[in-house]
């Protein structure tokens, strides 16, 4: 089995030298976690940026949540961020309804064009899952999709996560999953098995939640026992 990808949440700079102390493969670099994770600023990418050689994926997301409160205004931060020199992004939204809004993903990533990007746990609020997994399938640069398969967590969503990790290679399948939300070390094993090879940890890796900083040893405690799961399916 392949080795895991293990990506950390971060706020900052110092949060992302941490992550990669600790072993990171990705970041996910977010504002204002309180909220679920808002779009950083340009200067703030840059920052981050140049403090690791580690990718860094970027929050497109407004104080709409799962919908776009603000297209013109995502849109404007997406090209600053562009201009800034990113190149991934993490960004997803649904209508009022909760089905697939294409129309607003697709002006975004008009603004960033061939970039690679994640589809994130707007899927766990949605109305149909499988429809916006179809929706999304295919669309430029997209090659990840982010979930705990519920809204509550992956405690909650594991069997959901595990049964489409079955689904591999079906329309709507094809894009690789990272598993996160409220992700456990207990899940790991169950996800490793299935075939998931993305893992995606915040508060994990804190001691207090989102107002303590990135643990640059819970990090490696993740890392090993990721790495410890790839061995154990090698051997």
């Amino acid at each position: 089995m392949s080795a895991a990808t293990l990506e950390v949440v971060v706020t900052s700079a110092e949060e992302a030298r941490a992550a990669a102390e600790g072993g990171a493969d990705r970041l996910e670099l977010a504002t204002d976690m309180e909220a679920d994770g808002m779009s950083p600023t340009a200067a703030q990418f840059e920052r981050t940026a140049a403090a690791v050689t580690l990718p860094v994926r970027v929050m497109l997301r407004d104080r709409g949540g799962f919908q776009a409160a603000d297209l013109d205004g995502l849109r404007t931060r997406a090209r600053e961020l562009s201009a800034a020199g990113a190149e991934e992004f993490v960004l997803g939204f649904l209508t009022p309804d909760g089905a697939p809004d294409l129309t607003a993903v697709r002006a975004v990533l008009d603004a960033v064009p061939d970039c690679r990007w994640t589809f994130h746990r707007a899927l766990d609020h949605a109305a149909d899952r499988t429809a916006v997994r179809r929706a999304i399938d295919g669309l430029p640069g997209l090659d990840t999709v982010l979930s705990a398969g519920s809204a509550t967590g992956v405690t909650a969503g594991l069997p959901t996560l595990l049964a489409e990790a079955g689904r591999r290679g079906e329309p709507g399948y094809t894009m690789d999953v990272m598993a996160g939300g409220g992700l456990r070390t207990t899940h790991v094993p169950l996800l490793r098995a299935r075939g998931v090879h993305a893992f995606h940890v915040g508060t994990a890796v804190r001691h207090q939640g989102w107002d303590s900083p990135v643990d640059p040893a819970a990090v490696r405690r993740w890392r090993d026992l990721l790495d410890a799961a790839a061995g154990k399916d090698a051997g």
